[in-house]
């Protein structure tokens, strides 16, 4: 038997385990029904069930962090599908994932790599509360490619802004600013089982 600190309480009928943690108001839970004899452990299940929770729920996420999707701009976006496609990396990034994103060049617009770069800056400015620029943007043939990750420590700043700053830059996507040219319409730990407090064998 293991007290909420951790201590070893030694081996105990169960009807005394029971008792013992009853008077402190908290839980007796089987953690290693395998053993013999089986180690229970005075605790609060409630908070237990919660902190397994968010263990696995961050597992889940880093899970995901070598994840990269994909996401094609052309350089005269409409500011219409400029927000769409917007919003989708920013959501890429919320849920852990590295964006690459893609500036897709045709015929003569391959010789104003300016339009490119201009969408890419605005797109950096507003994943800015989410994300950050892991790769700088290149032209590679007719394509211009640039590597976005998602920011934890913009994130947290975010949160803990005040509600104020919060009116100011929600998080939104916005079209591209209007010093860019015009746009075209082309554009482990224990295991969890239920408590035994009211269940004695």
């Amino acid at each position: 038997m293991i007290d909420p600190e951790g201590k070893q309480l030694g081996v105990k009928p169960l009807p005394e385990a029971l008792a013992v943690a009853r008077q402190l108001d908290l839980d007796l839970v089987e953690v290693a029904p395998d053993a013999s004899p089986p180690v229970v452990r005075i605790m609060d299940y409630n908070r237990f069930k919660y902190e397994t929770a968010q263990r696995a729920r961050e597992s889940r996420k880093k899970g995901t962090n070598t994840s990269v999707k994909e996401m094609k701009y052309r350089p005269k976006i409409g500011s219409g599908d400029f927000v769409t496609k917007t919003r989708q990396v920013m959501r890429f990034l919320e849920d852990g994932h590295k964006v690459k994103v893609t500036i897709t060049f045709r015929g003569r617009e391959v010789s104003h790599p300016e339009l490119g770069m201009k969408i890419l800056e605005d797109l950096i400015q507003q994943v800015k509360p989410v994300g950050k620029v892991e790769a700088a943007p290149k032209l590679d043939g007719k394509n211009m490619t640039m590597l976005l990750a998602p920011d934890r420590r913009a994130r947290q700043a975010q949160r803990k802004a005040p509600t104020a700053g919060a009116a100011e830059g929600s998080g939104a996507a916005q079209g591209p600013s209007s010093e860019a040219p015009a746009p075209s319409s082309d554009g482990v730990g224990p295991q969890l089982v239920q408590p035994l407090v009211g269940t004695p064998s």
